[in-house]
């Protein structure tokens, strides 16, 4: 007999609290009783312990140096420890002259060593340890270089550049580089009237020929007198120098030059509400994409010996005439025009925006950047009895383009330079044939997405004889060699579906030494591998994340190690595959290590739309084991900022606030998955473009694919998920809400992007390309274009002095959603906070506001 509608109501109440119930004590009567809070997560995080930042070996090798921050205090210590471990002391007030410097240049026989400290410079006797100080200025000198004569050393003061010779203690300008137009080359004023002038009035004539006179005499007398500086160099007007950099050898300067004034776009106001006067005070940021002017940097290379000087030609870099973005600029033009015409039937054309599918589901990728047909108005024109005349095309003009550090090699004798365009699509690496004064490129690296921020490490062996660099033609960042002897071939010295980065080669050029996620995409391991047969080999086993530096004598290895659960420490292993590693600090609270943090799992979850796996964290609920086969949990997706960002990896996270909520989480009943949707770093070319025009797109497809493969396999909830996230997290946690409604139950977005129109040029251009050449890019990426699909709880935090993503960004979403009627969302604002927040209590109310939304939602 079937139950009565009453009593099966009764039986699923029953049925839902006792669900409910078995939750509650599996989450919380076995969750450890270690004082985790709320408070205490989002509290001030020295709590934790301040791991070591910056570490250094000292020049003799016997000890390390590293920073660390002072609990209650923003200042750093300088600490200096033994290679036992041994604590031997902490540089105080005044002491910081006794202390090795990081970094510097070494004479090429590696005796000496100058470096830069406080804006002054210094060099130190390496084998008696003896320091004598060059400069004691207002002014800051920089970047000093032994040249490779081994007595002298370069530095820059502002732009100019000087040489000291460390015997002689002569300091000399090697060049005096003038930004304004040779006056020897400048023309006479013109005209009847400046003809006039010269003729009626003697006091004019005579005049300009006493100037003209004393400026040859001027120049002959600097040419001809070895004590004075020589003549200047005349850059012309309207520029400035971005890079000045001297040959080893003293007898070429490379300069760099962009254009003066250079505008970076409308810059936009951004008021400061909580002020010392009790008055609102606004302050200049940043300028939106595309805004901004993108003129191309030149390059002049200067001859010290014969005085001869030439701009490079840049259009001798393959491919620099061709413009890639040459479709979209027409299509571009088209939609102008459609959008001003007016059609025969009457009204303003429709602009055509990329809308959902009438089933709900996402756009294709070619359904997202192509814009539909349109049917051309069929309009009878007279034909005229001959064709008109075609204008001839203009000739195609270099893009522009921006150049990376410069690059001598030790003798030098030869100079490398990298340029990137600036529409992100082109890097060349090119020599500078000093001889015939001409760029001759190397190697090209074309991405029709955007050529990736990272993997640009190119340097020199130390004999000069190749180059190394880092490239993503194979989809993967591998590590090349270019030997520079006639006819010798490039080649790869790595291979596979892995990211070398952080290359540093040997002293002697045997070895070159990098990080590479060789055995799991999650975990960084030191390799090296050698220059004369390619052989390669892992030198740490750690797992997690590493960095590292070679000893002196690299004969050993500094490393600073971390993993999931573990904040960085310091670790010392000799040089060899085998070696045991030994820790050398201690950092870590007690109050931190005394809590037992829900560890996660490392997951790889096929995709159905990409050939790479989708990497995640999971993190179950405490006491998952013993709960029924029938309990189903709810579960909280967390979406990483920044997009090119890795977060599945097995280190120490920087988000080690929300690692720790995660924890939390777990205690009262929640599975949490940490996922590295595409554009996630770490996975190779393809994962990181699939972006490209089209953001917000398959990052939903892997939340889908993620959400199908893990309630399939883990007791997961499929009504009772929620999702939350910063940033590109927080625009994410937009674009799920608004797409695809019936993914989650809940979301938070954390200063989130909505209108990737308003965001900054260098990040957004790439990978959208500027609003006024693809506008469709932006329309199918913004997720103010489809607040419409809102239909679930939303929370927004916004902080008000965001000067990455603007407060602007939440307030255009506010009234687009009031606009369009929408219900269940609200906006907490932060009216001190930066984009990330400074204050304890701004997060602690920003996380409570997102438990009680969970709390409220998933719970039910």
């Amino acid at each position: 007999m079937p139950h009565s509608p009453r009593v099966a109501l009764r039986t699923l109440r029953s049925s839902l609290l006792t669900a409910a119930l078995l939750v509650a004590l599996v989450a919380g009567a076995q969750a450890p009783d270690d004082g985790l809070t709320l408070e205490r997560i989002m509290a001030h995080p020295d709590w934790l312990g301040n791991a070591p930042e910056s570490p250094y070996w000292t020049d003799d090798g016997r000890s390390i140096y590293y920073l660390q921050k002072r609990p209650g205090e923003e200042q750093r210590d300088l600490v200096e420890i033994g290679v036992e471990g041994e604590l031997r002391r902490v540089v105080g007030l005044g002491e910081t002259g006794s202390a090795d410097a990081p970094g510097g240049s070494f004479s090429p026989d590696r005796t000496r060593k100058v470096y830069e400290r406080a804006g002054d410079l210094f060099v130190k006797e390496l084998a008696a340890g003896t320091v004598r100080q060059l400069t004691r200025t207002a002014a800051a000198e920089r970047a000093p270089s032994f040249l490779a004569d081994g007595r002298r050393v370069s530095f820059h003061r502002g732009n100019d550049l000087f040489v000291r010779d460390l015997e002689s203690g002569l300091e000399e300008q090697l060049a005096e580089l003038r930004l304004e137009k040779d006056p020897m080359e400048k023309k006479p004023p013109e005209g009847y009237l400046a003809e006039q002038q010269l003729r009626l009035f003697d006091f004019l004539s005579s005049g300009k020929e006493r100037k003209e006179a004393a400026e040859a005499r001027e120049l002959a007398e600097r040419r001809a007198d070895p004590t004075r500086l020589a003549p200047p160099f005349y850059l012309g007007e309207g520029v400035e120098i971005r890079q000045v950099s001297l040959a080893p050898n003293a007898r070429f300067l490379l300069v760099v030059l962009g254009k003066k004034d250079e505008s970076p776009g409308r810059k936009d106001m951004m008021p400061a509400w909580v002020t010392e006067s009790g008055y609102v005070e606004p302050k200049e940021v940043r300028a939106k994409v595309g805004t901004g002017e993108e003129a191309s940097e030149r390059l002049v290379l200067i001859d010290l010996a014969s005085r001869e000087q030439k701009e490079l030609d840049l259009a001798a870099l393959p491919g620099i005439e061709v413009d890639p973005l040459a479709e979209l600029k027409r299509r571009a033009e088209e939609r102008k025009k459609r959008k001003t015409e007016v059609p025969a039937t009457g009204g303003v054309e429709q602009e055509d925006l990329p809308v959902a599918t009438p089933d709900g589901a996402t756009p294709s990728p070619q359904q997202a950047a192509e814009p539909p047909p349109v049917e051309p108005e069929v309009v009878p024109v007279e034909v005229p009895a001959e064709p008109a005349p075609v204008p001839p095309a203009e000739p195609a003009k270099p893009r522009p383009v921006t150049f990376g550090p410069i690059l001598w090699s030790p003798a030098g004798d030869r100079v490398a330079v990298t340029a990137f365009s600036r529409d992100n699509k082109d890097r060349w690496i090119s020599l500078v044939d000093l001889e015939t004064r001409a760029l001759v490129t190397l190697h090209r690296l074309h991405d029709e997405a955007w050529v990736g921020w990272d993997f640009h490490d190119v340097g020199w062996l130390p004999d000069g004889s190749a180059l190394y660099y880092l490239s993503e033609e194979t989809g993967f960042s591998q590590l090349y060699l270019l030997p520079m002897a006639e006819g010798a071939a490039g080649r790869r010295l790595t291979e596979g579906q892995f990211v070398v980065s952080n290359v540093v080669a040997s002293r002697d050029g045997a070895w070159l030494y990098f990080l590479a996620n060789a055995e799991h995409p999650g975990i960084y391991e030191v390799h090296r591998v050698s220059v004369a047969t390619g052989a390669g080999e892992a030198l740490t086993r750690l797992g997690g994340l590493n960095q590292f530096w070679l000893s002196p004598d690299e004969s050993r290895l500094l490393v600073l190690h971390s993993k999931a659960l573990e904040p960085p420490e310091l670790y010392l292993q000799d040089l060899r595959p085998d070696s045991e590693p030994r820790r050398l600090t201690h950092t870590v609270s007690d109050e931190f290590r005394a809590i037992a943090w829900t560890p996660p799992s490392y997951v790889a979850i096929p995709s159905n739309h990409a050939a790479w796996p989708i990497h995640a964290r999971v993190y179950a609920p405490v006491g998952i084991e013993s709960a029924s086969p029938e309990a189903r949990f709810p579960a909280v997706f967390f979406i990483h900022g920044a997009g090119y960002l890795q977060n599945a990896h097995q280190g120490w996270s920087t988000y080690f606030r929300e690692m720790m909520f995660h924890t939390l989480l777990t205690r009262r009943g929640y599975f949490v998955v940490d996922l590295d949707y595409r554009a996630s770093a770490g996975y190779g070319r393809d994962w990181r473009t699939a972006i490209y025009r089209r953001m917000g797109t398959p990052e939903l497809e892997d939340l889908e694919d993620a959400i199908a493969w893990l309630t399939a396999r883990h007791p997961l909830d499929r009504e009772r998920l929620g999702i939350y996230g910063g940033s590109y997290g927080g625009f994410l946690a937009l674009m799920a809400l608004f797409k695809r409604p019936d993914l989650f139950a809940a979301g938070a977005a954390l200063r989130p992007v909505t209108d990737w129109a308003h965001y900054n040029h260098s990040y957004t251009a790439s990978i959208l390309n500027t609003p006024s050449v693809d506008p469709e890019a932006y329309e199918a990426s913004s997720p103010i274009e489809f607040a419409d699909g809102l239909e679930k709880p939303l929370l927004i935090c916004a902080p008000m002095q965001d000067d990455n993503v603007f407060f602007q960004d939440t307030v255009r979403l506010a009234q687009r959603l009031i606009e369009l009627g929408k219900e269940d969302w609200e906006v907490a604002i932060y009216p001190v906070e930066p984009h990330s927040f400074r204050q304890p209590s701004s997060w602690l109310d920003e996380y409570r506001r997102i438990l009680k939304l969970f709390e409220r939602y998933l719970k039910r």
